[in-house]
């Protein structure tokens, strides 16, 4: 069905929202934050992670509306597309949420959230570099792989949920922190979203 010697640009593209969100979040894992200031610039640096890929959807939407051709359907190159960019926009959310609520010391649960929306947003490159070489099947074990850590973000939230009932008595502090809880959790949802949308792509071109 796919010509495997030349790269579609459609792909590309996908690819490159793909790294887009995969260099935001590892940016958000890998800062340390020590006061106001730096998570006023970790705001700033997600906002323009997140300005990067809405002109990538841009550009992948203009490709789609000059062509009259694409290797898959249209519709599923832009779910694909929309569903990558979610995850940015999620994070960039949050990020904005903590520096809002003035949390310079992220809890473990905090980190280990991220520390699996990392490890899906790694998966979804090396599913976008797969899907350049026009190998669909393989991008299956790169969905199982996000969906397990969707799952785990599951446990995540109800156990930290748990714990700050527990540790906690301010309850201005639990407001914030359940909220920050479930919108990375929402994150790790919208990963899930790429993994479904890869698989239905799977399903209809493999």
């Amino acid at each position: 069905m796919f010509s495997r010697k030349k790269e579609d640009p459609f792909f590309e593209v996908l690819h490159k929202i793909s790294l887009n969100v995969q260099e935001a979040v590892h940016y958000a894992n890998d800062v340390h934050v020590q006061n106001l200031e730096d998570l006023h610039e970790i705001s700033t640096r997600m906002k323009r992670y997140e300005t990067d890929g809405d002109s990538l959807i841009h550009e992948l939407i203009v490709m789609l509306n000059k062509s009259f051709m694409t290797p898959i359907e249209r519709e599923d190159i832009l779910a694909l597309a929309n569903s990558m960019d979610d995850v940015l926009d999620g994070m960039e959310e949050c990020i904005a949420h903590i520096y809002m609520f003035a949390l310079t010391k992220p809890d473990n649960s905090m980190n280990t959230f991220i520390s699996y929306i990392v490890k899906s947003a790694d998966e979804v490159v090396k599913a976008m570099e797969k899907l350049q070489n026009k190998n669909l099947t393989s991008m299956r074990e790169n969905a199982i792989l996000i969906k397990d850590y969707e799952s785990k973000c599951d446990e995540v939230l109800r156990t930290s949920i748990k714990q700050l009932f527990l540790r906690e008595k301010d309850p201005i502090k639990i407001i914030q922190f359940k909220d920050i809880y479930e919108q990375l959790e929402d994150i790790a949802d919208d990963c899930q979203n790429v993994a479904n949308t890869m698989e239905t792509i799977i399903m209809r071109n493999a």
